[in-house]
Parts: C-alpha cells; structure tokens; sequence
C-alpha cells in the first residue's frame, strides 16, 4: 500500500494545533481555476455536502475595517446583514489583489483561521445544523474538517443569517 502523501502545515492548522483543536485534513486536485462555483466543485470532488463547506469572504468597511464572512459554498453573502451582524454600517468585497497583503492567503486558499491579522468574524447560522463542517486549509488544495463550534471558538466568530435570499 502506498503511503499518503505528506501534507505540509499551513498557519490555520499550526492555530488550530496550539488551541488544542482537533481537525482532519481533505486534499482535492486544484485545477487552479479560480471560477465562480470552486467551493461546490471541492465538494462534488470530495462528496460532501455543499451546505457543510464554508468559502471565507473578506469584506471591508467605508472606515477601512476588515470583517471576515463564512457563508456555504453554493450561497451568496449578504453584506447588509453582515454589516448588521457586525455592528458596521457597511460593508464591500475586499478586492482580491490586496487579498493576500490583507491575509497572507490567496484566492480559493483563505482560511477564517491563522490570517496574518486578527479580523471580526461572522460565520452564517446554517454552521449550526451540522456536527462537522468544512474550510479552507489556507492553502488551495487543502480542506480543514472540524466542529463548528470549534471554528466558532477559535475564531471568537458571530453566528448570524448572513446568507443572501433567494
């Protein structure tokens, strides 16, 4: 039997070590397209539940405050209630060329957790409805399963319905 191929430790799972959180690592083939629709091709790839992973949004605010989101892969962020459930008066997409100076991700790679900075985190309710959920790894490639309430924990997140109606 051939071994499993060694995963090399991002700044999200080295975070999550030194809490004392327990995770599991998914790896996926990156195509390195960076389309719409990346975080439920993840999903079909790896057969999960597109409603259990979690794409990380950075938003940010007029007064130039950063606000990280986490809605599920096949759902829109609705920036008003984000806004709301952050106590901003708005809020915007970061633009992805200051993602990674922001961060130290890149697109399709950005972790709530082990960002370069502490930011406010909001992570969409539906979290809730599941025993594991799953994030980006910080690396494109990489996935992080864990409890929510974990993610919640580490991140000191704000659980809100952050997800745009359809």
């Amino acid at each position: 039997m051939a071994k499993a191929a060694k995963v090399q430790k991002t700044n999200a799972m080295r975070e999550l070590e030194r809490a004392g959180i327990a995770y599991a690592v998914h790896t996926y083939e990156d195509d390195g397209e960076e389309a719409r629709g990346l975080g439920e091709a993840i999903a079909a790839q790896l057969g999960e539940d597109p409603g259990q992973g979690f794409k990380t949004l950075v938003t940010v605010s007029p007064a130039g405050d950063h606000v990280v989101c986490c809605v599920p892969v096949a759902e829109e962020l609705d920036f008003k209630a984000a806004a709301r459930a952050t106590g901003e008066k708005a809020l915007a997409m970061l633009p992805t060329k200051n993602l990674t100076a922001v961060t130290g991700y890149v697109r399709g790679g950005c972790s709530p957790i082990g960002m370069k900075k502490r930011f406010p985190v909001v992570i969409d309710e539906t979290c809730q409805l599941y025993d594991e959920i799953f994030i980006s790894g910080g690396r494109r490639g990489i996935q992080l399963a864990l409890a929510p309430d974990d993610v919640i924990a580490c991140t000191g997140a704000v659980v809100a319905p952050i997800v745009r109606e359809r």
